[in-house]
């Protein structure tokens, strides 16, 4: 579990813990998410590269540090971790956006792959896959195992929950890949839900229960 990031600071946690209650609305959840996603965002970026340009200040001219935006991609896997861009983009405006579409076979739980869009010379970039539940497992390793192949300087993945389950699952595909979450829950159900979890996300952020 050393690549593992719970990231406890007591704003995430009291975000989190209201968007599990099973009678936050999807107005709530969804602005709760944001919130969410924008704190964590500061601590998935915490060691992104800087470079130094020179500045004027109204007194003088100086050396300052900056990142180089356009080098991040958050990639989100569809239709649910659209819900977390927002948040991460309010942080850093000038991030690519790359989307994985992948939906689960309600049979074998195994994700299943109908749409892929990524920037423009993806091994100069570091990469930020956002997914908001860690399950099974399926729909991040498949993901991560396509983003593989462009060949990305570097991939985190972050995610609201998760579960032992999971980050096993996660860690045995991908040991590389540092995984960022708010909560590692209890276990999963007989039907790949995280439990005692806040249900599904998609549904609960675009109101489709």
């Amino acid at each position: 579990m050393s690549n593992v990031h719970v990231i406890d600071h007591p704003l995430v946690q009291h975000k989190l813990t209201l968007m599990r209650r099973k009678d936050a609305s999807t107005n709530s959840f969804r602005r709760l998410l944001n919130e969410l996603a924008l704190l964590m965002t500061y601590e998935v970026t915490r060691d992104m590269p800087m470079q130094d340009i020179e500045i004027e200040t109204p007194l003088e001219t100086m050396t300052a540090k900056v990142i180089d935006g356009k080098k991040l991609v958050f990639v989100s896997i569809l239709r649910a971790g659209n819900g977390i861009l927002e948040g991460m983009l309010s942080v850093v405006p000038g991030a690519r956006v790359g989307h994985i579409g992948l939906y689960r076979d309600p049979k074998t739980l195994t994700a299943v792959e109908y749409y892929f869009k990524m920037p423009s010379d993806m091994p100069e970039r570091d990469v930020v896959v956002v997914d908001p539940m860690l399950a099974t497992g399926n729909s991040a390793i498949a993901a991560i195992d396509r983003l593989k192949e462009s060949r990305p300087k570097s991939i985190k993945f972050v995610c609201l929950l998760t579960c032992p389950e999971g980050v096993a699952a996660l860690q045995r595909a991908h040991p590389d890949v540092p995984i960022y979450t708010a909560a590692i829950d209890r276990q999963l159900n007989d039907h790949g839900y995280i439990l005692p979890g806040l249900g599904d996300a998609g549904d609960r952020i675009f109101g489709t229960q």
